[in-house]
């Protein structure tokens, strides 16, 4: 049950307060440097042990025994991963902390960033400066110069069409690409995401930009906790606003539909809609390969799979896989032993561990059940960019804020068009 308002208030005022001194008393930050940004041929010996020791090792890791259904066997995945999206344990994995290049599943770090920002009804007319810089061959959903869209219409399509032009519009309002990157990663390192190195907040191939299927899944979880996230990534139709022209002396603003891309979610010709999807996001470039990141939902267990490039050369491939590790997901949570887990933000951490917040975060069964409340050190195998315990003042509340609200939402209502898919036979 949610802790009571006054309770919650208090609590972050506290671990506030506690984050403020820290903020303006810590050293510099003395850690490690990043590993090579290069993505690898084959999955590195030893890889960054952030959730888990176990997670750092190269191959597939799931603890079988008996009751516990055993794996899909024609899975070819370079990398995946198998999680609960409410208590953070990781039912399986392979290769979770392999660095890939992401695709557009880069976009789910740049909604959970900039989303917060700007005002769904907000209206933004496009300049030719706004669409400066998008990548040869990039998704689009059709933007025009000139034309006036509202922030859902942009961030529909995003979600919906991957469209390399909204992100480049919002990344605009959002002071511009460079400074959007940089959100991104400063982002990325509160999130303890350590294996990602964003160039492009499109995911567009950029020679260094990587993350990892336990970072996506990590981006996922903190976007699914935003209401608006939820709304964008789980629709899976939407009217898009055209070219204005005029007819018999009027002016007319013309529309098109436009379809989610996650085929889990509107289904294709040779795969049909996953019981209980509920989003998240696909990509798919040269040098990713395809990539997808999906949540769903069934007997109250709420499940995030993270699937990236599959070396099977078949249409749909990665949802296919997705599909079968979902099916095993829910057929062995509860039964299964975690290896490892999803780790709860910097801030969410930190404030769990001052006094006065931790019996408030335990009352109110943080996200992470109350087991993920350990940051990240400099020690890990993944490396730190430092930004955890060096936070200024203004950055480091904020991002607190965001953190206890993370701990305080332990369950986040899905759309109700997962229930509606979830009760189906």
């Amino acid at each position: 049950m949610p802790a009571p308002k006054k309770t919650v208030r208090h609590s972050l005022l506290v671990a506030s307060a506690s984050l403020l001194s820290l903020s303006l008393t810590a050293p510099a930050a003395l850690a490690a440097p990043r590993p090579s940004t290069s993505p690898s041929a084959t999955p590195p010996a030893h890889m960054s042990t952030v959730g888990g020791t176990r997670l750092g090792r190269a191959g597939t890791q799931v603890n079988l025994s008996d009751g516990v259904p055993a794996l899909p066997e024609d899975l070819t995945a370079r990398s995946w991963i198998v999680s609960d999206a409410e208590s953070g344990e990781v039912l399986a994995a392979h290769n979770a902390h392999w660095r890939l290049p992401p695709a557009s599943t880069l976009k789910m770090l740049f909604a959970d960033t900039v989303l917060p920002r700007f005002p769904k009804s907000s209206k933004h007319k496009v300049v030719p400066s706004d669409l400066a810089g998008i990548g040869a061959g990039s998704s689009m959903v059709g933007i025009r110069e000139d034309e006036t869209y509202t922030v859902r219409d942009l961030w529909l399509g995003v979600f919906l069409r991957s469209g390399n032009d909204a992100v480049h519009v919002l990344s605009a309002m959002n002071g511009g690409v460079e400074q959007t990157v940089k959100d991104m990663q400063a982002h990325a390192d509160e999130l303890q995401a350590l294996d990602t190195h964003v160039v492009s907040p499109d995911g567009y191939d950029q020679k260094g930009q990587v993350s990892s299927a336990y970072d996506l899944s990590l981006f996922a979880r903190s976007g699914l906790q935003k209401k608006d996230f939820r709304e964008y990534c789980s629709t899976v139709r939407a009217k898009f606003p055209g070219e204005t022209t005029k007819k018999e002396g009027r002016t007319v603003r013309e529309s098109f539909e436009i379809q989610n891309t996650n085929r889990l979610l509107s289904g294709d010709s040779d795969i049909p809609v996953y019981q209980g999807i509920a989003g998240v996001k696909n990509g798919n470039t040269t040098n990713a390969g395809a990539t997808f990141t999906g949540v769903a939902e069934r007997n109250g267990k709420v499940l995030l799979v993270t699937v990236m490039k599959p070396e099977k050369n078949e249409h749909n491939e990665v949802y296919k896989e997705t599909a079968k590790l979902f099916d095993w997901g829910f057929a062995a949570v509860g039964k299964v032993s975690p290896v490892g887990e999803l780790v709860a933000p910097r801030s969410a951490a930190q404030s769990a561990t001052q006094p006065g917040a931790t019996a408030s975060a335990g009352e109110s069964g943080g996200a992470a059940g109350g087991r993920t409340s350990k940051a990240v050190t400099s020690a890990s195998a993944g490396g730190s960019s430092g930004v955890g315990i060096a936070l200024t003042v203004t950055a480091g509340l904020l991002a607190l804020l965001a953190g206890g609200v993370f701990l305080v939402n332990r369950r986040w209502p899905l759309p109700d068009l997962v229930r509606r898919r979830s009760s189906r036979p």
